[in-house]
């Protein structure tokens, strides 16, 4: 059994951590530890009408975000990793500069320090050269930063499939395959001549 650690933030999608955690399900042998901000509660509410007890049937354990007697607050707790979704700007700023008031913030910061992987699915646009430079610093630190993007390839139709194969996107990050998963040149045939772009 592996943990994957997953913290959710206020900023706008919560429907791509939903989606996440709906994928890790699937897999075999992943545990979920969720950490939600209240802010991320307050979004989930708005966007999706969601509640802290439908999050939680969706994680093996659940945190408050001003935890910090967590076990996810020390190195010693061994994890796969991280991944924030959606991560917003602030928390963004606080794992670049180190600002660890709160479980998220803290649970990044042992992730980085202990050398493991941390996603972090930034949401905002358009982008400062304040959120460029935070960008910049925790990926010099060893953190991925990893817009959801559409992969429009795929042939995504709608919101939730589009939250679909982000997931999949984050979790071949760590290493894992789901077999939803649709990669260029295997699920989308390739476009002949006749059908390329003049």
């Amino acid at each position: 059994m592996q943990r994957l650690v997953v913290a959710v933030t206020g900023a706008s999608g919560a429907l791509l951590a939903e989606r996440l955690l709906v994928r890790v399900r699937e897999l075999a042998g992943i545990e979920v530890h969720l950490i939600l901000s209240p802010a991320a509660l307050l979004t989930a509410q708005l966007e999706l009408g969601r509640k802290r007890r439908d999050w939680a049937a969706l994680a093996a354990v659940t945190y408050r975000a001003n935890d910090l007697a967590a076990p996810l607050a020390s190195g010693s707790f061994a994890t796969a990793g991280m991944v924030v979704i959606p991560c917003s700007m602030k928390t963004l700023a606080a794992i670049a500069h180190g600002f660890s008031d709160n479980l998220i913030g803290r649970a990044a910061e042992v992730t980085l320090k202990e050398r493991r992987r941390l996603v972090l699915a930034v949401r905002e646009t358009p982008l400062s050269l304040v959120h460029l430079r935070n960008m910049t610093a925790v990926t010099e630190a060893g953190a991925v930063v990893m817009p959801p993007v559409p992969a429009f390839y795929a042939g995504v139709a709608t919101m939730t499939e589009m939250a679909d194969q982000f997931a999949c996107r984050v979790l071949a990050q760590f290493g894992w395959s789901h077999p939803a998963t649709l990669r260029w040149g295997e699920a989308v045939p390739p476009v002949g001549d006749d059908e390329a772009p003049s």
